[in-house]
């Protein structure tokens, strides 16, 4: 009797670790890995004003005519909004505006058991502010590096030493408030996408006449400079020239572009799957500051008929710039997969 129960416990014990090692064997786990999609290219975009379509665009709807309007949504745990993904490998999603909604979005998504972001290429596409002396509203511009305006110290300027500056780093965050994006990729967004012919508008080129600048009066055009990250909507002269002053004191190139989630996805995608294939897109649908005959506050909070144009024409640029990047990777994957390649191969 007792030969017997030890007899069937040694069955049970066999058939439990047969049971394990088929679940935990190499040719299960690539079965399972088999179900996932291979993302070659993820789109980020922070808001849409309505629906994906057939509406006013935002930053999302003419990303998602151009590559997902057939996909099926893909609803992730931790993120605002469904991910689309093509046949292509063209994946994408709204993540939601500022650090914290965009960077969980982000997160719950490269953590998604739906997809293998093994080899991907990301662009954090969206609008933003400029300064006018830097580009004009239309503008559409890749960063050369990513800037984070709330990681330090501030002070009213009465409260400090006249003339001198009101911002200083804080301590601590040294790998976190600035990250320089690949300047191989960067110079293939530039090559690529510099023969786009952007759409303008009469609103636009009227608005822009208010400003004094050269470049703020120049039709749009694609830039390369640094994208500023800020929760905090800065605007006036004064805050802009912070912005530069801080961009300098980083070792950065000029500040160009105001926006509200760049770094926070940068230091997500730094800690899972590194930055080396991030391009972040930006278009400029206002000026970071009011023109000389208007006060800031003016600027923030315009009479009616005194609000910048241009908005409906960026965002259809941001996606004619993008999608030749993104359909040069997607066409070219061989080469691309294994690592941005030399740009003599164009």
């Amino acid at each position: 009797m007792l030969e017997n129960i030890m007899l069937n416990k040694k069955f049970l014990i066999c058939i439990l670790v047969l049971n394990l090692t088929c679940v935990f064997s190499p040719a299960s786990l690539a079965k399972n890995d088999q179900n996932r999609i291979e993302v070659k290219v993820f789109v980020a975009a922070m808001f849409e004003i309505g629906k994906n379509s057939g509406d006013k665009a935002g930053e999302f709807q003419h990303w998602y005519k151009r590559y997902f309007k057939d996909s099926t949504p893909l609803h992730v745990k931790g993120a605002q909004s469904p991910v689309f993904c093509n046949s292509d490998g063209v994946c994408g999603s709204v993540l939601g505006m500022g650090k914290v909604a965009s960077s969980a979005s982000m997160q719950a998504i490269l953590l998604s058991p739906h997809f293998d972001f093994t080899q991907a290429y990301y662009v954090l596409s969206g609008v933003g502010g400029t300064p006018p002396s830097k580009g004009t509203i239309g503008d559409v511009s890749w960063a050369t590096w990513l800037i984070d305006y709330d990681l330090g110290h501030r002070w009213k300027a009465n409260e400090g030493k006249k003339g001198e500056p009101t911002f200083m780093p804080r301590k601590g965050y040294e790998d976190i408030r600035r990250y320089q994006l690949n300047a191989k990729l960067v110079q293939w967004c530039l090559s690529l996408s510099q023969s786009v012919e952007l759409t303008d508008s009469h609103s636009a080129l009227t608005y822009r006449m208010r400003y004094p600048q050269t470049e703020a009066r120049r039709s749009p055009s694609i830039t390369t400079g640094t994208h500023v990250t800020g929760d905090t909507f800065f605007h006036g002269p004064g805050l802009s020239q912070q912005a530069q002053y801080i961009s300098k004191l980083y070792g950065a190139d000029d500040y160009i572009i105001t926006e509200m989630e760049a770094t926070a996805l940068a230091q997500v995608l730094s800690r899972t799957v590194g930055t080396n294939r991030v391009m972040s897109l930006r278009g400029a649908v206002n000026f970071d500051q009011g023109n000389p005959n208007e006060s800031t506050l003016e600027h923030l909070d315009p009479a009616p008929g005194e609000t910048a144009g241009g908005f409906e024409e960026t965002v259809e640029n941001i996606v004619l710039v993008g999608s030749k990047v993104v359909d040069t990777i997607v066409e070219n994957w061989s080469e691309w997969q294994v690592g941005v390649p030399d740009l003599t191969k164009q």
